[in-house]
């Protein structure tokens, strides 16, 4: 799921409508539409509206994010795969990028 269907799915699992994200973040309702119709936000908006929306932004590494939703979703955890270069930086995957610029 995209951000931005999980922006519109979580607004409406708390009853608000659209003209109420503006009261609760400040920004037009046509621009807050316009997001959640897969406009392009900057970092900055994306942020205002998770705290209109009582969330917190994350980052979860891929290899986790099945054992995230799972707690979310009040199952057991699928535990992830791990080797012993996860246990020593669980983010290497996530920034392999950066890791290759150093090599």
């Amino acid at each position: 799921m995209n951000i931005h269907n999980q922006i519109r799915s979580r607004r409406r699992a708390l009853g608000f409508t659209q003209a109420a994200m503006k009261t609760r973040i400040g920004m037009g309702q046509q621009q807050y539409q316009r997001i959640e119709a897969g406009g392009n936000a900057n970092l900055d908006t994306i942020q205002l509206i998770a705290d209109g929306l009582n969330a917190d932004l994350m980052l979860i590494p891929r290899n986790r994010v099945q054992a995230v939703l799972d707690l979310l979703n009040g199952v057991e955890p699928t535990p992830a795969p791990t080797t012993s270069a996860d246990l020593e930086d669980p983010w290497k995957e996530l920034l392999a990028d950066l890791y290759e610029e150093e090599a």
